[in-house]
């Protein structure tokens, strides 16, 4: 494990103010198009599911639509599963892997259950392949009360609102090797605290809740994504990104009190997808297809349950 780098914005010792965080913000620049590659693909589903726009960003008025996918036909007899994807906007994978469930499997799935898809909570990041918001705030460390993160705080008022009780949510994501080089340097400078650099597993793996880690859904979404892609393996000390392996490719984290995007709900089975797209063995296509496995091995679990 190698010891954090320095960051060049702020004062060692120093939390950043507001002069820090716009230094930083005036540092990000558009590197892709949310437009394009998220909701013109929204478009052709409407054919068979219910797109709506749940919200807008203000900070930015009309350029960040936020939508959720919905099954047509909703039935209150089935069981209700919630999919969120992109909180971390950098995180590719996970944004393009719900919109590839959309396109590929949800459909079937809707036969026996009710699906909701935020397929990119965090629009801004998806363009800037940014972990953060404009605020230098994380999303998915914002799923709480009085929310600092507006990305978190539309999404929360929509479920709310909305009164859904979900059985099941998958909130996907990546571990990438910008983790070190870049977002957790800011974070250590952001907050003037020393965070030690974790060794990034060169694999898929899960996260779990600690309050409710339902080890067999875990279970059967690894031995689904393991035919698509390799799993990560635990470190030298048994350890995935510092926290000690609950099973393979399994760890957990306390959702509700870190305030991650799985807490969002009081689904009973909950887990966040980690795919490492910089690993040489995959490729962008084959992150996106170990997302959909995922989905689809926690699917087939509650089916068969």
């Amino acid at each position: 494990m190698n010891k954090s780098q320095t960051y060049p914005i702020g004062n060692p010792g120093k939390k950043w103010g507001e002069d820090e965080k716009a230094t930083w913000l005036a540092a990000q620049q558009i590197k892709r198009s949310y437009s394009q590659e998220v909701v013109a693909k929204l478009e052709p589903l409407k054919e068979s599911f219910n797109v709506e726009q749940y919200g807008t960003l203000s900070y930015s008025p009309g350029q960040y639509p936020l939508y959720v996918v919905k099954s047509d036909n909703w039935n209150h007899n089935k069981a209700n599963v919630l999919i969120t994807g992109g909180v971390h906007g950098y995180e590719t994978s996970g944004v393009q892997g719900a919109i590839r469930f959309l396109q590929t499997k949800a459909r079937h799935y809707a036969e026996r259950f009710n699906i909701v898809v935020a397929p990119c909570v965090s629009p801004w990041g998806y363009e800037t392949i940014n972990r953060w918001n404009p605020g230098a705030i994380d999303p998915n460390r914002s799923f709480s009360i009085n929310s600092p993160s507006e990305e978190a705080a539309v999404l929360m008022q929509y479920l709310n609102l909305s009164s859904i009780e979900f059985l099941a949510h998958f909130d996907l994501h990546e571990t990438t090797d910008t983790d070190n080089t870049e977002f957790r340097p800011a974070l250590a400078a952001r907050d003037a605290l020393t965070h030690d650099n974790w060794n990034i597993p060169d694999g898929f793996y899960l996260v779990g809740d600690t309050d409710k880690p339902v080890a067999g859904f875990q279970t059967a979404m690894i031995k689904s994504v393991e035919k698509v892609t390799h799993i990560a393996p635990p470190d030298s000390d048994g350890r995935i990104i510092g926290e000690t392996l609950q099973q393979w490719g399994v760890i957990n984290y306390a959702a509700k009190a870190l305030g991650l995007c799985m807490g969002v709900s009081n689904s009973k089975y909950v887990t966040t997808t980690e795919v490492y797209p910089d690993s040489p063995k995959v490729s962008d296509e084959n992150c996106i297809n170990a997302q959909v496995a995922a989905i689809i091995g926690g699917l087939d679990h509650l089916i068969e349950e």
